[in-house]
């Protein structure tokens, strides 16, 4: 599954993130193999979820914006036990750890605001393991690049991406895919 993953990211380096219900309906027109979900609460996830997987689609849920969810292990295990979601995305470490305990591919977001954000990512890389990293906001290519030639995982650019120029800037500073809300950009 893992492999599966990687090779959607790299064949499809668009990556529709969803935010409401007509975001969902959006993306399963979209050429984007991987829908991030970044809305709902405990009572709706799992239908967001399969109505990502109906359209032939890899599922991976932001944890901490899930409503109702709270950010400890248990969380995980809810979504590995009562979804078909493929992954999880979140800011946390720790439930990083956990559900690659349970198979799910794994993506760690990263906020860079400032020098010490930049400076902590490669401790909380190594510490977490996860399996990508996603660094926000995406519209620094410089940095991004820096982000790119340390790490020894995949990177994911996400946050602020606006056109064409954009994606080809991101791309070009070494990052596997880019994650948007803007529904234009899913269609590029």
């Amino acid at each position: 599954m893992k492999r599966t993953f990687k090779e959607a990211l790299e064949d499809s380096p668009i990556i529709a993130a969803v935010k409401d219900e007509e975001g969902l309906k959006k993306c399963t027109g979209s050429d984007s193999r991987v829908i991030f979900i970044l809305y709902g609460d405990i009572i709706s996830i799992a239908d967001i979820v399969h109505t990502v997987k109906a359209s032939g689609k890899l599922a991976v849920v932001h944890l901490d914006l899930i409503a109702g969810l709270s950010s400890k292990e248990i969380a995980v295990d809810f979504l590995r036990k009562y979804t078909d979601a493929d992954g999880i995305i979140t800011t946390k470490p720790n439930l990083i750890k956990h559900a690659r305990e349970l198979g799910l591919f794994t993506i760690l977001r990263l906020f860079v605001i400032d020098s010490m954000a930049y400076e902590n990512i490669e401790r909380q890389v190594k510490s977490a393991r996860p399996d990508v990293i996603e660094v926000l906001p995406a519209l620094m290519p410089k940095i991004i690049s820096k982000i790119c030639a340390i790490s020894s995982i995949p990177v994911i650019a996400g946050g602020l991406v606006s056109d064409k120029e954009d994606v080809m800037a991101l791309l070009h500073a070494g990052v596997v895919s880019i994650s948007s809300t803007n529904a234009d950009i899913w269609f590029l």
